[in-house]
């Protein structure tokens, strides 16, 4: 929040294609008429008719004559969607709209909760906007936050590989050698020209030989 009290990843509330809601049934009014939603808090998607890049769309499906007819409506998108806090509640309410002034057309209630839930409006109206309450431990501030890995973590652990890697080369290259003193080791004076030699030595194993014939002996 802009407060410093902490940072709401709402992608990490929804499932790994995005959606908090796909497809999900709704309760209908009208006895012969499926109303089904689909929302995403973060990634805009879009269906047929007016869901085009959308956050929220609502399907419905009225059943006439042993068919389906199928309508969809925009229900917000994620552009001029407004944001609101509450402190003592733990609550994050986000507004989708159709347009940036426009009413919202769907509110989405984010509460910091260690159980998994989503309910929705006891029953569907298109005379008012769409109330959704999803209880996450992900709602909560900081809880599912993505960790941001800036230059100089990628510097340290470059420089910490680098360190490690020196001393298992040198540690390999140690020669041992008989002293007054008894057996003693120290590191090869060679220890680097040997690595690059094998690093730039042919595939085939090694130079070829060289066929001498009675000519050249002469």
């Amino acid at each position: 929040m802009r407060d410093g009290s902490g940072l709401i990843d709402l992608g990490s509330v929804a499932t790994e294609d995005g959606f908090i809601q796909r497809l999900k049934p709704l309760p209908s009014p009208v006895g012969n008429t499926d109303v089904l939603l689909s929302f995403s808090p973060c990634l805009p998607f879009s269906q047929p008719e007016d869901c085009t890049n959308v956050a929220a769309c609502v399907i419905i499906r009225n059943h006439q004559d042993n068919r389906s007819i199928n309508q969809y409506l925009n229900y917000g998108r994620h552009e001029g969607n407004k944001f609101s806090y509450n402190d003592s509640k733990k609550t994050l309410t986000v507004s989708y709209s159709m347009f940036p002034d426009s009413e919202p057309q769907t509110v989405v209630h984010y509460q910091c909760s260690p159980n998994h839930s989503i309910t929705h409006s006891q029953s569907f109206s298109a005379n008012g906007p769409l109330q959704m309450w999803v209880e996450s431990p992900c709602a909560c501030p900081n809880a599912c936050a993505l960790v941001d890995v800036g230059p100089g973590t990628i510097f340290l652990i470059i420089l910490c590989l680098s360190v490690t890697a020196y001393f298992i080369i040198g540690s390999c290259a140690l020669r041992p050698f008989r002293t007054s003193n008894g057996v003693q080791m120290a590191p090869e004076d060679n220890v680097w020209c040997m690595i690059c030699h094998q690093l730039t030595e042919r595939p085939d194993g090694g130079r070829r030989k060289r066929n001498y014939s009675l000519t050249d002996t002469l």
